[in-house]
């Protein structure tokens, strides 16, 4: 029985470890911040240090740091509480209240107490508004933040093998590079729109370079495949680095150079980044939620 324990302990911890750094973040909260996020408790309105707070940046998780919510889709309610009336995609979880007069928002990846959402007040343009406990996000300044915007295959595999990296906050699957405002997945998927499948990165540029992302986006898809990824073949499945700048440009084609005089026939095409457009929210975190695995996306690392 004692041997049956230690094995089961050993699974467990196992298991623990494998659900990586993003639930670390529970053990170090304050009695008061595990009241709200666990214990589903409310703060004093107006005593949030986010009520009336506007910086540039990202709301994160206080649990798991994942995004829920950009600044600019911050509003003053007047409520007392930090007020939002958009959310990343697939970050929120609606569940009802016992009561069934409010509905009570968390967060999708590790189900933390967030607050309430509201519809139809009016107040916004969305009608729409996300009531949130200060004490159930961080925030991390615009100017921490960048974006790396990369194609290469399926954006499952690359959103689930991208989003791993120490630094990186989130990624979001979505459209870019073609002719067609908004486009659907059935549009992208007849190749004529011009769009590839693609996932934003957002990252904290303190804990992690520009460099170090698109590495990692070569080392997860093959470069040097032509036409697609894998089997899946088609002009939506192209590896691509889209830049928004200057220093991105040079940084990927720096790492084209040296690919290419180790023999590679590196495929990947370097283009000015376009509007990039998320895709459906059932495409979004999809290997996460499902509990599968990628199957034409594999990391194999590169000797750089």
């Amino acid at each position: 029985m004692k041997h049956f324990i230690q094995i089961f302990l050993t699974i467990l911890a196992t298991v623990l470890c494998a659900c990586g750094k993003e639930n670390m973040a529970g053990e170090n909260l304050t009695p008061q911040e595990r009241a709200v996020v666990f214990g589903k408790a409310t703060e004093r309105p107006f005593s949030g240090k986010y009520d009336k707070f506007f910086g540039d940046g990202i709301y994160t998780c206080k649990v798991c740091n994942a995004p829920l919510y950009k600044s600019e889709d911050k509003f003053d309610s007047g409520c007392g509480w930090p007020a939002f009336d958009s959310a990343f995609p697939m970050a929120i979880k609606e569940v009802p209240d016992a009561d069934g007069m409010r509905t009570e928002i968390q967060c999708a990846r590790c189900g933390a107490h967030l607050g309430h959402v509201f519809k139809g007040e009016m107040l916004t343009k969305k009608n729409l508004r996300y009531c949130v406990n200060s004490i159930s996000m961080n925030f991390i300044p615009k100017e921490n933040i960048e974006t790396a915007i990369v194609a290469g295959g399926c954006f499952w595999g690359v959103e689930e093998l991208m989003r791993k990296q120490n630094g990186v906050i989130g990624c979001v699957s979505g459209y870019i590079g073609g002719n067609v405002e908004n486009p659907s997945y059935q549009q992208v998927c007849t190749g004529k729109t011009g769009h590839l499948e693609a996932v934003e990165v957002i990252f904290d540029k303190t804990k992690i370079s520009y460099s170090e992302i698109i590495k990692r986006f070569f080392e997860i898809h093959n470069f040097t495949q032509k036409n697609g990824q894998g089997n899946d073949i088609g002009q939506q499945y192209l590896s691509a680095i889209f830049v928004e700048n200057h220093m991105q440009e040079e940084v990927a084609d720096s790492l084209i150079d040296v690919l290419k005089s180790r023999g590679y026939d590196v495929a990947t095409k370097v283009l000015p980044a376009k509007t990039f457009y998320p895709a459906e929210n059932y495409h979004q975190r999809y290997y996460e939620r499902t509990g599968k695995s990628p199957y034409c996306h594999i990391y194999k690392p590169i000797a750089w």
